[in-house]
């Protein structure tokens, strides 16, 4: 690397990879991150890209981007602000300088920036010969020039050769982070091990990008980053979806129930199929079924056979998927239904994320079907819920939506791989054979939850179907009285889980003066502007829920400390109104965001800051 020796010292660094669709951001940005793991450095990356398969070239709404912290402390969020910007086109500048800190590295590529690619932005000036970028550290960089000479002694055409520009500028992050490129380097061997001229062209590329930066005075200063200290452990860059499928594997293991998951692809949960489908070895069976409602009939026949059954989707799949849920509620067989949101109505914004899915997935069948619901907060917490929403599933014999959202699904972190024998055991109510006290609807005492009989088991024969049950027996039965008896014991049995679920935690004191109050993907941005402002003494705390339905047993007693309590949540106010229900003794403030993006800590601190 550089013999440079004039290093800052920092605790963290933000970088954004911006460019046109097709520029390769994503893939820039995944290939730092990873490097940044290997580095030792923490880490959360957040993409960012455009619905459209093929936006138009050169305009905001075709740009893409990348953005991925890493730092030697615990890292939450992905940052407010932007310390090094990679803009690859006129377009992604424009619509990401507002994300850059006041002097903020900004590294364009110059080439782009003609007279049709300004205008095409919205640029009355070119804004790199004007003085609007004063402030920042800007490197007027030729990438396209550069890329392609670097790759014409390898014979490639210019169209080949303008695919690379990506790694051209991730060359020169590496300079600046003081980086080398052998795990990137590597990559490229094993993805074209059969196309060396493609791995002696990115090699070429990277190292031009590097050599370029290390001759520019604006980038005279490398920044150094110590390893993060974390526990001893295996870990990974993982996304969110991926940590979804790796818990439904867990949990199928230790249950010892075969998985089988019945899905149809949709933005933004599409990678847990493709994940699971990696795992025939582990016994996964994964059917790509032609719709939605195939996708879940499907899972409630493998559960039906005695599956840890799972469907995935989306907000507009979930709304395809009410009606089998209900017949899931009436069978009252183990589900797990994965909802990764998105922005909506409709088709909405399939790229960007909200939490607007949880009156839906409260209440969104037809007749008294009461469901469990499960919000993941993290990447890496997405394994958790999912072998926890698993547990719940097959323990309780009942269908469990777990939440998830498209920038926790898509965005990554570093996770510890568990041992799968340290996972709390599960273990489903099964019914053996020529078991004399079987009743396909004889509810445990205590937990009101009834057993699972597996079709095909000596002596276990029994109906099962949509319509209404008889108590015990499960025959049909369309009595009135019977009819109030099994709603009241399907509703009673949800809320029993209750004493099976972890008491809420809170971040901070037991009573004062704000009490801040998130769900889902939001934990990161709440916690860090919550310990900001204990730091400065401030009496305010924060409570996370990732058990909606039912709520932890001592969410009243959290309640009853504060004076004041916020509800934060990137709708228009959907928890806080279910708390207006559930909590009626407490007045909400509320704070929504319903833009298709994440909080920022620095809103969140104005916000509770104008409250006190």
């Amino acid at each position: 690397m550089s013999n440079k020796m004039n290093f800052i010292e920092k605790d963290d660094v933000v970088v954004k990879f911006v460019g046109d669709s097709g520029d390769g951001m994503q893939m820039a940005g995944t290939l730092f991150s990873d490097a940044a793991a290997l580095q030792g450095l923490d880490l959360a990356t957040f993409p960012d890209y455009p619905a459209e398969i093929r936006a138009p070239h050169n305009t905001i709404a075709g740009v893409s981007g990348f953005q991925v912290r890493v730092g030697k402390k615990r890292i939450e969020t992905i940052g407010d602000e932007v310390d090094i910007l990679i803009a690859m086109n006129p377009a992604s500048l424009k619509s990401n300088l507002k994300w850059a800190r006041p002097g903020a590295t900004l590294i364009v590529d110059a080439d782009s920036f003609d007279e049709a690619t300004i205008k095409k932005a919205g640029y009355t000036n070119n804004p790199l010969e004007d003085d609007s970028l004063t402030g920042y550290n800007l490197v007027k960089a030729p990438i396209s020039s550069l890329t392609r000479a670097a790759v014409k002694p390898l014979g490639f055409d210019v169209k080949t050769a303008d695919k690379t520009r990506n790694m051209f500028a991730l060359g020169i992050v590496y300079h600046i982070m003081n980086w080398k490129p052998d795990t990137t380097l590597e990559y490229f061997k094993q993805k074209f091990k059969k196309k060396p001229d493609l791995v002696d062209a990115n090699k070429a590329v990277i190292e031009g990008g590097i050599i370029y930066a290390d001759n520019v005075e604006a980038l005279a200063s490398t920044i150094h980053i110590s390893k993060a200290k974390m526990p001893a452990g295996r870990y990974r860059n993982i996304t969110g979806n991926v940590a979804t499928a790796w818990g439904f594997l867990a949990a199928s293991e230790c249950s010892g129930r075969p998985l089988f998951l019945g899905s149809y692809p949709i933005t933004p949960a599409t990678e847990i199929l493709i994940e699971l489908a990696k795992y025939k070895s582990l016994g996964a069976k994964v059917f790509q079924a032609e719709d939605e409602i195939a996708g879940i009939c499907s899972a409630i026949g493998a559960s039906y056979t005695g599956s840890l059954a799972l469907t995935s989707t989306s907000g507009p799949g979930l709304s395809l998927k009410s009606e089998a849920i209900g017949l899931a509620v009436m069978t009252e067989l183990p589900l797990v239904i994965v909802d990764v949101q998105r922005g909506g109505p409709s088709t909405g914004l399939p790229t960007k994320s909200e939490q607007s899915d949880l009156m839906q997935a409260l209440f969104g069948r037809n007749g008294e079907a009461p469901v469990v619901i499960l919000a993941a907060a993290t990447p890496a917490d997405c394994f958790y819920y999912a072998y926890y929403a698993s547990k719940i599933a097959l323990e309780h014999m009942t269908p469990v939506i777990l939440l998830t959202d498209g920038s926790i699904g898509n965005g990554s972190q570093l996770f510890r791989i568990p041992k799968t024998a340290d996972l709390p055991s599960i273990k489903p109510p099964m019914v053996e054979a020529n078991d004399k006290d079987f009743k396909p609807y004889r509810r445990d005492p205590e937990t009101l939850v009834r057993r699972w009989a597996i079709p095909g088991t000596v002596g276990l024969r029994h109906r099962i179907g949509g319509l209404e049950k008889e108590n015990i027996s499960g025959n049909v039965s369309t009595d009135p009285a019977n009819h109030q008896l099994m709603t009241n014991l399907r509703e009673a049995k949800i809320q029993k889980i209750a004493d099976f679920i972890p008491a809420q935690e809170i971040v901070g004191d037991k009573d004062g003066d704000l009490l801040v109050v998130s769900w889902g993907g939001t934990l990161g941005t709440t916690q860090a502007a919550v310990e900001e402002m204990q730091a400065a003494g401030q009496k305010v705390s924060l409570v996370h829920f990732h058990y909606i339905m039912p709520l932890p047993k001592n969410t009243h007693n959290i309640l009853s400390g504060f004076t004041k309590i916020i509800v934060c949540e990137l709708n228009s106010g959907q928890f806080v109104n279910y708390l207006r229900m559930k909590e009626p003794d407490f007045k909400y403030l509320q704070y929504n965001k319903v833009m298709g993006l994440p909080f920022t800590v620095s809103e969140l601190i104005s916000k509770f800051n104008e409250i006190l």
